[in-house]
């Protein structure tokens, strides 16, 4: 029994919890290959239901239990597949605490105000900065994306007061990024950046600097191939944000 019932558990359930309960202590060996949708589906409940229930026996939400399963029957493979899951949500859950509200409705109101947004990225990053452009573009905002070192830097050092650059990089240290937000800090126009770096180069030539978390375990060492989550969790708060505050929700 992997979910033990105690009297004091059998209180809290409700019906529907202990029959949730009930399935996974009678499905143990089937536990491994199932989701918290599969599980709520058997039990006609939801996925909230179920990591309730999970929750109400001590036991800290659904890839706990999973883990707690798989490392008691020595399945390294599903170890492993639990320890990459929780990786992306220590990294969603970090990020999503360290982003500052207040920080966030600035990045906006700037993004308003701006005759145009330039938005600059560098390798794989361009990919994040090419979705917030064109969210952007949808709502009618005047914003060009490039990952062309010569053409931010040469942007940068003409660049008017009345726009914006807002740059995504990962460790902040990249150097057409740094000296692209210092060029156009130089030139008095307003920079947002938004890395994984509190201390970055970056940052310190930015108004706005919105910081990530990057999880340290990275499965490439040899490549900068780290996961953007960080940084695409930070876009998406602005965008939506930016949606949300148009009253046109149905529009991204």
């Amino acid at each position: 029994m992997i979910l033990p019932l105690t009297a004091e558990t059998l209180n809290s359930l409700t019906k529907t919890e202990l029959e949730v309960v009930r399935f996974i202590n009678s499905n143990e060996e089937r536990l491994s290959q199932l989701s918290i949708v599969d599980i709520a589906y058997e039990t006609f409940s939801s996925p909230a239901t179920v990591s309730r229930a999970i929750r109400k026996c001590k036991i800290n939400g659904f890839n706990e239990l999973r883990y707690k399963l798989a490392a008691r029957d020595g399945d390294k493979q599903v170890v492993d597949v639990n320890e990459i899951l929780n990786k992306s949500l220590v990294e969603a859950h970090r990020t999503i605490e360290q982003i500052s509200m207040a920080d966030v409705l600035r990045c906006i109101r700037m993004i308003q105000g701006a005759r145009r947004v330039y938005v600059f990225a560098r390798g794989l990053t361009h990919y994040i900065a090419d979705e917030f452009c064109l969210k952007l573009q949808l709502m009618n905002v005047d914003a060009m994306v490039t990952d062309d070192p010569r053409i931010m830097v040469s942007i940068s050092r003409t660049i008017s007061p009345r726009n914006l650059v807002v740059i995504f990089s990962l460790n902040g240290r990249t150097q057409e990024l740094v000296e692209s937000a210092l060029c156009a800090h130089s030139n008095h126009c307003p920079v947002i950046s938004c890395s994984c770096n509190a201390e970055s180069e970056l940052g310190k030539h930015s108004d706005v600097h919105i910081v990530g978390y990057k999880h340290s375990h990275v499965s490439f060492h040899s490549y900068e191939v780290t996961t953007r989550l960080p940084l695409l969790i930070i876009s998406r708060v602005i965008i939506d944000q930016m949606v949300n505050a148009s009253g046109d929700a149905e529009r991204l």
